[in-house]
């Protein structure tokens, strides 16, 4: 079925629009932060007098933005290569075997995905096993949080793969393991990387997880230290906005990197599962 020109185009310029209007907050952050105190205090769209770069230097002074930094670097980078690894396997199995047992596990797992968590239990599992105010348990929780949507994702895409390739793997005496990490896992590369970066992206944005179970500020991620710089910093909006913008762009570069393995990955999971 051909699509109408006239349609394709107001399809088109509506997307343009829209875009445009969910970059507007980003552009006002951005301005902003390159403002002297005085003209932040609007937080309006004019363009600054002079480029106050010096609000960045201020910001990643006081703000302790350099640990910060690694720290989130540290939380977000181990616990994605952690959840991958447990999610990748579970799937392979699961799609594997699909025996009746197994697709009643894959549902319970992917059930995670729109269960909230119960926080008074996580509490008193994270205070049993030591694991609060420290950094391996936030590193834990955010792999264990990310699985669901891992799994349900790199499952559709297994099926993609050949089943042949196992069984000349098995007749040439190749272990399970080394089965599925020298044959398999290559040929996932689409959709492991996707869900890198979502899972990525989503432990450094988290905010909830280390604000209930950090309490010592040597530890705080980014998002907890915009937080804390934002109640000293309140009225400054112009080194609000800079701290932001610092916060935010390891972000925005990873996502720009990565896009085209999120769009592809993403529809081969989902639309395969």
């Amino acid at each position: 079925m051909r699509i109408n020109p006239v349609i394709s185009l107001l399809r088109n310029v509506f997307a343009w629009v829209l875009s445009l209007l969910m970059f507007i907050p980003l552009l006002l952050i951005v301005i902003n932060s390159l403002k002297t105190q005085l003209e932040a205090n609007t937080m309006s769209m004019n363009l600054p007098k002079s480029l106050a770069w010096s609000n960045y230097a201020v910001v990643i002074e006081q703000g302790k933005l350099i640990q910060s930094f690694f720290n989130s670097l540290l939380y977000a980078s181990v616990s994605t290569v952690l959840g991958i690894a447990l999610a990748s396997i579970a799937a392979y199995l699961f799609s594997r075997n699909r025996t009746r047992m197994n697709r009643i596990l894959y549902l319970f797992v992917i059930m995670g995905i729109a269960m909230p968590v119960n926080f008074v239990t996580l509490t008193k599992v994270m205070q049993m096993t030591h694991l609060i105010n420290t950094q391996l348990g936030i590193i834990i929780l955010l792999a264990v949080g990310s699985i669901p949507f891992s799994v349900f994702l790199i499952y559709g895409f297994v099926a993609s793969v050949p089943k042949e390739l196992d069984e000349a793997g098995i007749v040439d005496g190749c272990p399970p393991f080394k089965l599925f990490y020298a044959i398999v896992l290559p040929l996932l590369v689409p959709v492991i990387v996707t869900v890198a970066i979502l899972n990525f992206m989503g432990a450094w944005n988290d905010f909830v997880l280390p604000l209930y179970y950090l309490n010592s500020s040597t530890k705080w991620p980014m998002t907890l230290a915009v937080y804390n710089f934002y109640g000293r910093f309140q009225v400054n909006w112009n080194l609000v906005s800079a701290d932001i913008v610092l916060t935010t762009l390891p972000v925005i570069v990873i996502y720009l990197i990565g896009q085209k393995y999120i769009i592809s990955g993403m529809t081969s999971g989902s639309v395969k599962g």
